[in-house]
């Protein structure tokens, strides 16, 4: 693929990168890559939408902020949803049923009175998916797609206000286009799942303004940013592992001087939540209360067997739903364990402030704050104050307990060059990138295979950058 050589090159580059996790979005001005700031500090924003009652919508770290003040010390109390109403009898000879003869239709047990908003965290993951189209908020139907377009419309003003800021007070609105960043695979199994994707995301990001639309492979547009930064034209194949939030992503490009040629792309559902949720299990459930006993009185008789802390697990592990443990079939169970004399008996206090206080999300922030620790350190130190955990960790333990994440990582790598028809030794420089390519355990795989070939290349922006550039010089697909 050549630079587009024709004069109507974009005036300005614009790139977004809308994540599973997080976005960023940049600008390219033929010269420089600039990163926007979605956030008052931060050109990273959480990929988060919150719609309130009056289906108000506030975005990124607003929007978690808002759902953790509404949902501490929340007790949950579903009634039963009121579908419609039956007669009971179709009427009789002095005529049709009465007010009397109706019955209400009832529905299951979810409405949420006291909910006051719904908080959609990773809702990317969801676009593949062919029977997701639709859901319920506080009585009214919304699609996936108008669950995304806030987010879009949030980094579409930013990147208005950039740009006037960049051409000194531009008056034309200039950010009516963009190259936008895609996962080689959306997750899913439907075999029209990307297609259904595209088409879901193009249309969001048309009801957010931005009409005029190119799309490029997240990884391919790393390797992309990676190029625009290399004064040598040399000709080269490029591995590009692209490590994010929500996918692992492969791209294999081969540069022909001023030219490239993507030969193999690549992608499966694995990210730094999953592994995320692997801590979470592997390290923090113990001290809930997993594996413990519980012996009450049922009936008369003296019944003792494992707590059952399944019932609670996937709730635990999904932060933005975790607010429904709040509810008495959870939090009964809990309270009567956690008056128990023994030991454990404090590990189910701790569920229970968990659940109470809605401490999930910090639990995950405590986390990722433990991981990237682990990055840079042989030990540290699972610090969860809220919970009253200090549990600590040797580098080798976790990679233990991420091993067969990294092995899906290897047999990725294998399948990527297979289906390039090359071999390790074929590739010449390595694109490490993406927030989870930081654990060194990835580093290793990676410098094991492809010894001193392998570079790391800006982890978080870089496939906003490169998406930029794409859109300025014409490389993205319509």
């Amino acid at each position: 693929m050549k630079k587009n050589s024709d004069s109507s090159l974009s005036k300005i580059g614009i790139g977004i990168d809308f994540g599973t996790s997080n976005s960023a979005a940049a600008i390219f001005d033929g010269q420089r890559v600039k990163l926007v700031k979605l956030a008052p500090h931060n050109p990273i924003m959480p990929s988060a939408n919150y719609i309130d009652r009056d289906f108000i919508a506030k975005i990124g770290q607003e929007a978690i902020d808002e759902y953790i003040k509404g949902n501490q010390g929340r007790k949950v109390e579903l009634s039963l949803e009121v579908l419609g109403e039956a007669r009971t009898s179709a009427g009789g000879p002095d005529g049709p049923a009465g007010e009397g003869e109706t019955s209400k239709v009832y529905g299951q047990a979810f409405n949420d009175g006291s909910l006051p908003g719904r908080l959609f965290r990773g809702t990317k993951r969801l676009l593949g998916n062919l029977a997701s189209d639709r859901t319920l908020i506080f009585s009214r139907q919304f699609r996936l797609v108008a669950l995304v377009t806030p987010i879009l419309v949030g980094i579409r003003r930013a990147l208005r206000d950039a740009i006037r800021h960049l051409l000194e007070g531009e008056s034309q609105d200039l950010a009516d286009h963009a190259c936008i960043g895609h996962p080689v695979n959306f997750e899913g199994n439907e075999r029209q799942r990307n297609t259904v994707a595209l088409d879901r995301l193009s249309e969001a990001y048309r009801h957010a303004g931005i009409t005029e639309q190119t799309f490029c492979p997240e990884p391919t547009a790393a390797a992309i940013s990676y190029l625009h930064n290399q004064s040598d034209q040399q000709n080269q194949r490029l591995l590009t592992v692209d490590f994010g939030g929500g996918t692992l992503d492969f791209s294999i490009l081969r540069r022909l001087d001023d030219s490239f040629e993507v030969e193999a792309t690549h992608g499966i559902a694995l990210g730094g939540d999953k592994i995320d949720q692997t801590i979470f299990r592997e390290l923090v459930f113990p001290l809930l209360g997993k594996g413990e006993r519980w012996s009450r009185l049922v009936d008369g008789l003296t019944v003792d067997t494992l707590f059952p802390f399944g019932d609670f697990e996937d709730l635990l592990i999904n932060w933005p739903v975790s607010y429904m443990l709040n509810q008495n079939k959870y939090t009964s169970p809990v309270m009567q364990r956690m008056a128990e004399t023994d030991v454990a008996a404090n590990k189910f206090k701790r569920l229970y402030d968990l659940i109470r206080q809605n401490y999930s999300y910090q639990v995950f922030e405590a986390i990722k704050d433990f991981k990237a620790s682990l990055s840079v350190q042989q030990s540290a130190i699972l610090d969860i104050p809220q919970l009253d955990i200090e549990v600590g960790l040797e580098r080798w333990e976790f990679e233990v307990m991420i091993s067969d994440s990294l092995f899906e990582l290897e047999q990725a790598i294998s399948l990527i060059l297979s289906k390039a028809n090359v071999q390790a030794t074929d590739i010449d420089l390595v694109l490490r990138t993406g927030g989870s390519s930081l654990i060194p355990a990835v580093k290793d795989i990676l410098d094991n295979q492809f010894a001193g070939k392998v570079v790391e290349h800006d982890p978080f922006t870089s496939v906003a950058a490169g998406l930029a550039i794409a859109d300025y010089y014409g490389y993205g697909q319509s």
